[in-house]
């Protein structure tokens, strides 16, 4: 067994939520804690062993539904979390020492809240994501992480995708930060073109862009910077944020 397994899952079972969580009544407490004993103490195989009381827990506070997608999140927090120990050793004395981060506390109560409203999949691993990559990167701010969590757990597959083809076309532009507002501008105006012209967007989808570009939009990721058809796709311009460059890199694999 390795020093993630005896130390680091021990140390995730002794977390108080208690100090963090402002859920009325200490149902949800006792739920995220007993959830957490079970993924630190014994992996996937220890849930499927003790899962039914836990369970009889959230069917009295959400529904049956709830818990499963509250297991599969947090497991995929402990799974993530086991990868980054394992990959990156500058980072063991980071993860050893959550039980005295209450950020970590409250990022794990923010991902259980939010694994109330969506039962997909690929929602609650991004949700997982993003509490690890914060942990990787030591940046666990809680205002920044809510809005990342609620982005986390509404955006579509295709709103990602999409936002990635947007970073990988702008990422670099960011990295500049002497960049006037003038130059930012037309660079952005030149990198959309190219963007356009490498024929990233299928004119046919034009609606379901919109779509997307919208969604992203409202939660701060990217901007329509100019209302100036573009011929290629009939859709304006838009630029990557800082916030949606920050929210696309917490979404990357661990050993990005």
């Amino acid at each position: 067994m390795s020093q993630f397994d005896l130390e680091t899952d021990a140390a995730l079972a002794q977390i108080n939520f208690e100090e963090v969580s402002t859920t009325p009544g200490g149902e949800f407490v006792e739920i995220i804690g007993d959830l957490l004993k079970l993924v630190g103490g014994g992996g996937p195989l220890g849930i499927a062993g003790g899962v039914s009381n836990l369970l009889l827990k959230v069917r009295r506070l959400a529904g049956a539904s709830y818990g499963s997608n509250l297991i599969y999140a947090i497991t995929a927090v402990r799974n993530d979390l086991k990868t980054l120990y394992d990959g990156h050793e500058t980072m063991r004395r980071r993860i050893e020492s959550l039980p005295a981060d209450p950020q970590f506390a409250e990022a794990i109560s923010s991902l259980a809240l939010q694994a109330m409203h969506t039962s997909v999949k690929s929602r609650l691993n991004r949700l997982a994501r993003i509490v690890v990559n914060g942990v990787k990167e030591g940046d666990l701010e809680p205002e920044s992480l809510d809005d990342m969590m609620r982005a986390a757990a509404e955006l579509k597959d295709a709103d990602i995708v999409l936002l990635g083809k947007i970073y990988d076309s702008q990422r670099s532009i960011l990295k500049q930060p002497s960049l006037g507002p003038t130059n930012w501008f037309q660079l952005i105006q030149s990198r959309w073109n190219v963007f356009v012209d490498s024929g990233a967007l299928d004119s046919s989808k034009h609606l379901v862009y919109r779509s997307s570009f919208s969604r992203l939009e409202s939660y701060g990721l990217i901007q329509k910077f100019r209302e100036i058809s573009t011929a290629a796709v009939g859709l304006e311009p838009y630029a990557l944020l800082e916030e949606g460059k920050k929210f696309y890199e917490r979404l990357q694999e661990m050993a990005a």
